[in-house]
């Protein structure tokens, strides 16, 4: 199956390492672009694609707002941020972008974006705008660069002094957001087991009475389990039986 894209930058340029970066993806085919938001916006209103990839500092609409016109189409295609500016990061998946590159783009960097995108499209996914405003990824700030964790791979949340700890399929990281934050914004997909900890609703596998009291709750992809504390166990429990 071969995907459709529409290119949106206000340089040539970078249209054009586009274009040849996409013509190594025989499942992906560029089929129009655009020099600005208004003029992206006018030809999704006449004609169909699945992936955007949009810069972000554009004249007239910014990028983010071109998302945001995007969002509400009745076929939101995805959408992957091409940009030189890491400060966007937390917005753009506000708008929920699947994807956000640093300039000058990196072969690679593109290579991983498609993926995520292709797995998304194969899997027939309903609207992305169906939560407005929802963030899809974490984002934090490490020595080699912004980092976007999607939030479908995170497995826990730990509270560490005053930092979170995010455990995910590909590592650890340490991020900014408090529990509390995070709790506040992410109940409905994460469940608070201990005063310093979250856990993935969807990654729960069971929970265990230990001999010397107390119990451990174990999450699929993980070998040890996380202690519940005994305020939290009611809680646990009814989750695991609406699982």
């Amino acid at each position: 199956m071969s995907y459709r894209v529409l290119l949106v930058d206000d340089e040539p340029l970078a249209r054009e390492r586009l274009k040849r970066l996409l013509d190594e993806h025989s499942n992906f085919d560029w089929v129009a672009e655009a020099g600005d938001g208004q003029a992206a916006l006018s030809w999704l209103q006449q004609h169909h694609c699945d992936l955007v990839l949009l810069d972000i500092q554009m004249p007239g609409k910014t990028g983010l707002e071109v998302a945001r016109d995007i969002q509400a189409l009745e076929q939101p295609p995805l959408v992957v941020f091409c940009t030189a500016y890491d400060e966007h990061a937390l917005q753009a998946f506000r708008v929920n972008a699947i994807d956000y590159l640093m300039k000058p783009i990196a072969k690679d960097d593109l290579s991983r974006a498609l993926q995520r995108a292709s797995e998304w499209l194969d899997q027939n996914p309903q609207p992305l705008a169906a939560t407005a405003g929802a963030r899809t990824h974490i984002s934090a700030r490490t020595h080699n660069g912004m980092q976007l964790i999607p939030l479908a791979e995170v497995l826990y949340f730990l509270a560490d002094q005053k930092y979170v700890n995010v455990c995910h399929i590909s590592g650890e990281t340490l991020i900014d957001d408090s529990l509390k934050q995070l709790e506040d914004e992410f109940g409905d997909k994460f469940l608070r087991v201990h005063r310093s900890a979250l856990v993935s609703r969807a990654r729960i596998d069971r929970l265990e009475a230990q001999e010397k009291g107390g119990h451990l709750l174990y999450l699929k992809g993980l070998t040890d389990g996380i202690a519940v504390s005994r305020r939290h166990l009611p809680a646990v429990r009814k989750a695991m039986k609406a699982l």
